[in-house]
């Protein structure tokens, strides 16, 4: 294990890492928390997670992700924090609801420091990648199958890793200052955290869309592609908590809210979907790029050229993972999947060329191998989804498949 391992399925964009705050300053809805962020110096750090109980006899379970000067990215750390903390409370009686939120102004989860990965694969060490992995995987299950109304306060940048920790909850509320990704096509990696199991089931091909342009979305469109319930202005989350932290019933406090009463601004998914669901219905990538280019739709063509910048091998995984977690009944499933790919992604040469550009160099410009969608070899691809010794065997582990994360009617 990592001592402190910042590994995460996500991809931080370069504006993203290039421009981190000090976040000392707390957003709307943490404000109210008794800590502040960020420690004197000279002082003991404060914990990466924020675990406390507020309201009438602490029926409230409150988490704050805590690492505000890198958007709260995922560390080994974090990930047990939560899991401990959703494991006690999931059996607590005096526990009625949960709310995830994040310290600091620019969002709930940005993922984590991909650095580490590649750090990690070229160390002859991926086992700490997969170690994390494994852990992250076993919380978004535990959080899609919690009990009790999970809800999670998906403001600002949400992104990987952060997708994983909100949109598998029961109750995903995101603001006019949300941005929501999947990006890991771009890196040479492939949706994780349950992601296939999210997009798969997003109305017609829109995780698809989502997937393969690795395109980043704001409130409508994340309720549109079922990524989130309500809408909610940022400067009415801290009423929101005040309501859940002094009910005696927090989850009937939540149903009497008036999300109803607050319209997000515009997106273009629902607009868009009628080409986007012609266009991206094919089992093939090479032809889903070739109809997105032959299109007359100025935002086709561009989806073409956006695809064709990110890693064909990692497109061809991803679209068959789409294809095959579409028809799985459980996120426990696709998460077992996922784990099968993220082994085999460490064991190629584009995962850590796709950070190297990212991230390390900044050039932006990846060295694909094989560099273009044709020269794929189907029988690599095949071995992605390859049974493996150690296989996370979430799926196995459930006697049922009724209680899940939420899934829109396609």
């Amino acid at each position: 294990m990592l001592s402190d391992p910042m590994l995460s399925d996500s991809v931080l964009s370069d504006s993203v890492l290039s421009d981190s705050k000090d976040g000392e300053s707390m957003s709307p809805h943490a404000a109210d928390a008794p800590y502040r962020t960020g420690s004197a110096p000279g002082t003991a750090p404060e914990p990466e997670v924020l675990v406390r109980r507020e309201g009438q006899g602490g029926r409230l379970g409150r988490l704050t992700l805590n690492r505000p000067r890198s958007i709260n990215a995922l560390t080994g750390t974090m990930v047990g924090l939560l899991d401990a903390a959703l494991r006690d409370w999931a059996d607590d009686p005096t526990v009625a609801a949960v709310v995830i939120d994040g310290a600091g102004e620019r969002g709930l989860c940005a993922g984590g420091d991909i650095r580490a990965i590649r750090a990690a694969v070229l160390a002859g060490t991926p086992e700490r990648a997969l170690a994390f992995w494994a852990d992250e995987y076993r919380l978004n299950a535990r959080i899609g199958r919690f009990p009790k109304p999970y809800i999670a306060i998906m403001d600002g940048i949400v992104m990987g890793g952060g997708i994983g920790v909100s949109a598998h909850g029961g109750v995903r509320i995101v603001t006019e200052r949300s941005v929501l990704s999947m990006p890991e096509v771009g890196i040479g990696f492939i949706p994780d955290v349950g992601g296939t199991w999210l997009l798969s089931h997003a109305p017609g091909e829109l995780g698809t869309h989502l997937a393969l342009t690795a395109a980043r979305i704001g409130a409508a469109d994340a309720i549109t592609a079922g990524l989130a319930d309500h809408y909610l202005p940022a400067d009415r989350i801290p009423e929101l908590l005040d309501a859940l932290r002094h009910a005696a019933d927090p989850a009937a406090a939540l149903a009497a809210f008036d999300f109803a009463a607050h319209t997000p601004p515009p997106g273009h998914l629902t607009t868009d979907r009628a080409w986007i669901d012609e266009l991206y219905r094919s089992d093939k990538v090479t032809e889903i790029v070739a109809a997105l280019a032959a299109s007359p739709m100025p935002a086709a063509a561009a989806d073409a050229a956006e695809i064709g910048s990110k890693c064909p091998t990692s497109l061809t995984v991803t679209l068959r993972a789409l294809r095959a977690a579409r028809s799985m009944t459980s996120l426990e499933a696709a998460l077992d999947q996922e784990y099968r790919l993220a082994r085999a992604t460490l064991t190629t040469a584009d995962l850590v060329e796709g950070i190297r550009a990212a991230v390390v160099d900044k050039d932006r410009n990846p060295r694909w191998s094989p560099a273009s969608l044709d020269e794929v070899d189907p029988a690599e691809i095949d071995r992605f989804f390859a049974p493996v010794d150690d296989e996370l065997s979430l799926a196995a582990a459930q006697p049922d498949t009724a209680a899940q994360s939420p899934v829109p009617a396609r």
